[in-house]
């Protein structure tokens, strides 16, 4: 009856290759280990968290696999990377993501993303022609507010570090951030996402202001919050719930 259930639930996540894909996403090796992991997967997290309306079922799917990515989770990431694609998630939308956690949760984690993406990309026919180059035109840059920030950092941490500073304004805030292949939501979202997941609570405050501006609406944020207590763990969810008290709080003002 619950396997019944659960499917039912899947259901209404769309086509049934998502569904189908999203169950593919728990190991066969679960059953015969953690009966009651499996249940708690089939009815719990495959049967309602991932079809609440909190957070549509594409950006679930994003933020699932940055948390994959950011955690190093590499066995999970070809699955996770195949029900990213069928939840709309586009492949150029992908690339960006791993490209961009290269810098918030480090390079090997990325990299050990794209050596497990490359095979369900290459399944689909997905070629690196199909995907954004180097050399984009970047999306307009907000100087005001960009040199306000360079000039805190600097202020703060020059002394610290020249060259954490200069590259965190010419390779992410006027170079990475600008381009236009994955929206300044989401690319704010998966850094919010990444941040969670790597138990780095003390970063949220100014990106998760970002992410709202950048269009993240508060329901959204708390949506992201319980979906990643799943894929982070509790603990870090708990770690960031404070923060995300006080942007919401301070917004509201």
């Amino acid at each position: 009856m619950k396997s019944h259930l659960a499917a039912s639930a899947l259901a209404l996540m769309g086509t049934t290759a998502s569904a189908q894909e999203l169950e593919a996403t728990l190991p066969e090796a679960v059953a015969a280990v953690a009966p009651a992991l499996q249940d708690y997967a089939e009815t719990g997290l495959f049967g309602q968290v991932w079809t609440a309306d909190s957070l549509s079922q594409r950006d679930r799917a994003l933020v699932t696999f940055a948390a994959m990515v950011t955690r190093g989770e590499a066995t999970q990431i070809a699955p996770f990377t195949a029900l990213a694609l069928d939840a709309g998630v586009t492949p150029a939308e992908l690339s960006e993501t791993i490209t961009h956690l290269a810098f918030y949760t480090g390079w090997g984690n990325a990299t050990a993303a794209a050596t497990a993406m490359a095979p369900v990309y290459a399944q689909r026919g997905i070629a690196p022609t199909d995907l954004p180059d180097a050399d984009v035109d970047p999306l307009p840059l907000d100087k005001e507010a960009e040199a306000a920030r360079q000039n805190m950092v600097q202020d703060t941490y020059g002394e610290v570090s020249q060259g954490v500073v200069d590259y965190t304004e010419t390779m992410l805030f006027r170079d990475l951030w600008l381009r236009p292949d994955l929206a300044p939501r989401d690319r704010s979202m998966i850094t919010v996402a990444g941040l969670i997941a790597a138990g780095q609570p003390e970063q949220m405050t100014f990106h998760l202001n970002r992410a709202m501006d950048n269009g993240l609406t508060q329901a959204e944020a708390g949506g992201m919050l319980a979906h990643l207590a799943f894929y982070a763990g509790w603990p870090r969810v708990f770690s960031a719930m404070p923060v995300a008290k006080d942007v919401f709080a301070n917004r509201s003002e």
